[in-house]
């Protein structure tokens, strides 16, 4: 009898080991599959325009080109400068929301004498397609970049880069690919989901470098960078640490700058920090040009 609970128990706890098994495979197919659902978080309400700034601006919508030939379209603002200059600003927003949510830190940019053009990538706002990904994303950003060149006639030499957090990754995949733009600016953003991940402690039971798909190893990639590159990063930032934008800053060739913003957490860097942010952005536009100079003499 003590021997046929024994075989009981045995069996029991197999049963239980094979069902927790089962469980596990299953979440880690789900977390292969749902990963974007956990980085993106998109939203077609937009709550606020470039009116809000009594901004003239021109809604734009770029074709993309899916691969069943299918096309979509991204939505996006040009909000073209009154200033005597061809400086533009290609404007890669985070991960959350969409373009309404960043026209204010927009019109900085604009009130620094830049054309700006803030896209939505495809999921986001007004702008046609499937939930996002990363290969998406990357190809939205190109599709943005060709429309200033292609179609606005704007000399790479004259666009300028930005990209805050996911869009910090978005904006560095594309630098990489347009050595010919001006600069590129980064502003609290990470060296890769993987070491993100890490750091929150998420997910640390699962295969995290067997399931991940979506990446974003913008460190990786920056040893590849041909321009030059401006990091801003809060010290208090609890999304992102400011210690991933230095690990970034370490592999970044020059010229390269990076300014940590004291008391500063994830999206109010440009409000903690005040004018000074702006003069920042001028010298780093000082120091391109300077560069340009250089180069031509």
């Amino acid at each position: 009898m003590i021997l046929n609970k024994l075989q009981l128990g045995l069996q029991l706890l197999l049963l239980l080991g094979i069902v927790a098994a089962i469980a596990y495979v299953a979440i880690c197919l789900f977390l292969f599959v749902r990963q974007p659902h956990y980085i993106f978080f998109p939203s077609h309400v937009i709550e606020k325009t470039p009116e809000f700034f009594n901004l003239s601006y021109e809604d734009v919508y770029l074709p993309v080109l899916t691969r069943s030939g299918k096309v979509e379209h991204i939505h996006g603002w040009w909000i073209k400068s009154n200033q005597p200059n061809t400086r533009v600003l290609l404007y890669l927003h985070g991960n959350g929301i969409n373009i309404g949510a960043n026209i204010s830190h927009a019109n900085r940019f604009y009130q620094l004498g830049f054309s700006v053009l803030l896209i939505d990538y495809r999921g986001y706002g007004r702008s046609e397609g499937v939930f996002p990904n990363e290969k998406r994303v990357y190809q939205d950003a190109a599709t943005a970049w060709n429309y200033l060149v292609q179609q606005r006639q704007i000399s790479p030499s004259q666009i300028f880069l930005y990209g805050h957090s996911l869009g910090g990754a978005i904006a560095i995949d594309l630098a990489v690919k347009v050595p010919e733009a001006a600069g590129l600016i980064v502003e609290s953003s990470f060296t890769c989901i993987q070491e993100l991940i890490a750091y929150r402690n998420l997910f640390r039971v699962f295969p995290v470098d067997l399931i991940l798909t979506q990446r974003f190893a913008s460190i990786k990639k920056l040893s590849q960078l041909k321009i030059p590159v401006l990091f801003i990063h809060g010290t208090v930032d609890s999304t992102v640490p400011s210690f991933m934008s230095q690990k970034l800053y370490a592999v970044a060739p020059e010229p390269k700058t990076l300014i940590l913003v004291p008391g500063a957490e994830h999206n109010n860097v440009a409000v903690v920090a005040n004018m000074e942010y702006l003069q920042w952005v001028k010298a780093f536009i000082q120091q391109v040009h300077i560069r340009r100079l250089s180069n031509i003499i």
